[in-house]
């Protein structure tokens, strides 16, 4: 039997492929959902240049502290850790704790919602039920962590194919590529768009990325190029299908709800909707893409919180107490009867003010010599880096003005 050789370069790309299809789970949670969908529906394909724009921001980040992990082994709060005084360090941790908590009330209250939407459970019971689930999936990752890998891209082809099999119910896109010109309309607009940003631009997962590549560090100039280049392979392929994800949530939101009048103000509004006016297997496409999401970005969120403490603290707590204490915001929102898809939204902008802290650091870390060698980051990446956290920060800055103001 004749054996099949693998070139060196395909084998040392399948090495490293699977962290940016972890950290692609984040960019299509719940948050997604019901900031896409809500920009679709009230505005049409108004703000379909910001996923293009935040999904293209988020390949340059992501890229950014894979490489970070790669060229040092170590992760961005270790780094933050060493290099940064301990106040510094401190308040870092607290609004990245602060982040995970507003990241699971997004995966928490999504899941809970697609659980109520496909079997009728009670969105309390039904967010409890999430916990053990999502427990189970990240079992796997500290000792098989191929396997929970395998788990995770398993799930995001379930969102791919639900929002794939929507999209194609609709027909002809007419009038989508207007979408692309920059603009707003209004202080609700500007809103939608800040939440699209943080539910693109995930500032958990920025800490993640580089803790899930220090395992493909190397010392040598060829290997960490090899490392590297594999990374991106893997950036652009998983990012590049979350980005495919986000436009068509939004798409099929303009698609179905601007111009037809339905009820739309919730996701079981949309989740009905889309049973009428695109028949009941989009309604269950939506549904079960919504459960896989949030199921997946659940233990995701949680393996990040992981990461954040003991790298900022050098303190490690038990999976399960983790659990218990970022997952109590959500079922307080839930047990109160907060509007669930007001709560995602403003989970979204919550995660968006939290971007410029965990993007400063990277960028400044990756700059320095001391840190990264010669792979330090030239002066156009560093540049484009602090231009992109300046206009997260203005885009904050802006929607807190306006909202108190108008």
């Amino acid at each position: 039997m004749v054996g099949i050789t693998v070139p060196a370069r395909v084998r040392s790309v399948a090495v490293v492929m699977g962290p940016a299809f972890v950290v692609a789970v984040a960019y299509v949670d719940p948050g997604n959902f019901a900031t896409n969908m809500a920009g679709g529906a009230t505005h049409g394909y108004l703000l379909l240049w910001v996923i293009v724009s935040a999904s293209l921001l988020a390949m340059f980040v992501q890229y950014q502290s894979a490489k970070l992990g790669i060229v040092t082994g170590r992760n961005l709060p270790e780094l933050c850790r060493e290099h940064y005084p301990r106040p510094v360090t401190k308040m870092l941790w607290v609004q990245a704790e602060l982040v995970a908590m507003a990241t699971d009330l997004a995966e928490f209250v999504g899941a809970a919602v697609a659980l109520n939407l496909l079997f009728g459970v009670p969105l309390l019971p039904a967010a409890l039920i999430t916990a053990v689930v999502s427990f189970g999936i990240l079992a796997l990752a500290p000792l098989r962590r191929r396997r929970f890998e395998s788990v995770i891209i398993g799930m995001l082809a379930i969102v791919l194919g639900g929002f794939l099999y929507q999209t194609l119910h609709l027909g002809p896109l007419t009038g989508a590529a207007a979408g692309l010109v920059p603009g707003f309309a209004g202080v609700d607009s500007v809103l939608l768009a800040t939440g699209m940003l943080g539910a693109t631009v995930m500032p958990h997962v920025i800490y993640l990325h580089s803790a899930l590549t220090q395992r493909h560090h190397s010392t040598t100039p060829g290997g960490r190029r090899s490392a590297l280049r594999a990374s991106r392979t893997d950036i652009v392929v998983a990012l590049g299908i979350a980005g495919m994800v986000n436009v068509s949530m939004l798409v099929v939101a303009a698609g179905a709800f601007h111009q037809a009048g339905a009820p739309r103000e919730s996701l079981e509004d949309m989740h009905s909707g889309l049973g009428q006016l695109l028949g009941p297997g989009a309604a269950l496409a939506f549904a079960l893409a919504l459960l896989a999401s949030g199921l997946a970005a659940s233990s995701v969120g949680t393996y990040s919180g992981q990461v954040i403490m003991e790298g900022f603290l050098r303190r490690r707590i038990p999976l399960w107490l983790r659990r218990a204490v970022t997952m109590a915001p959500a079922l307080a929102v839930l047990g109160i009867g907060v509007d669930p898809t007001k709560a995602l939204v403003l989970s979204q902008v919550v995660l968006s003010f939290g971007i410029p802290f965990a993007l400063i650091p990277l960028v400044l870390l990756a700059r320095r010599a001391d840190v990264m060698g010669g792979a330090a980051n030239r002066r156009g990446v560093t540049v484009a880096g602090a231009m992109a956290a300046l206009v997260i920060s203005a885009l904050n800055l802006f929607l807190i003005v306006r909202t108190v103001t108008g």
